[in-house]
């Protein structure tokens, strides 16, 4: 388990899961839940590595660190910061 933080709030995520419903709680917005939009880009403070890799979508958008789009992230392990 790990945690997703803004500012000072944090989430509780499973291992391996997705970030959504954790960002969501912390007032990420979002719209589409399938990388195409970018409304839910997020930009990483700390815990980058323990988060999946970037997928084809954020890659297409040119996306690259520390920006990512919470819709198509999972938590790999630990904690993750985060603002947006």
């Amino acid at each position: 388990m790990g945690k997703i933080i803004f500012e000072n709030k944090e989430e509780t995520v499973e291992d391996g899961k997705s970030i959504v419903k954790a960002c969501e709680k912390l007032g990420v917005r979002f719209s589409c839940y399938e990388g195409m939009c970018g409304t839910c880009e997020v930009e990483v403070l700390e815990g980058a590595d323990n988060l999946s890799d970037f997928t084809d979508e954020e890659e297409n958008m040119g996306l690259s660190k520390p920006k990512r789009l919470a819709c198509m992230c999972n938590l790999k392990h630990g904690n993750v910061k985060i603002k947006f």
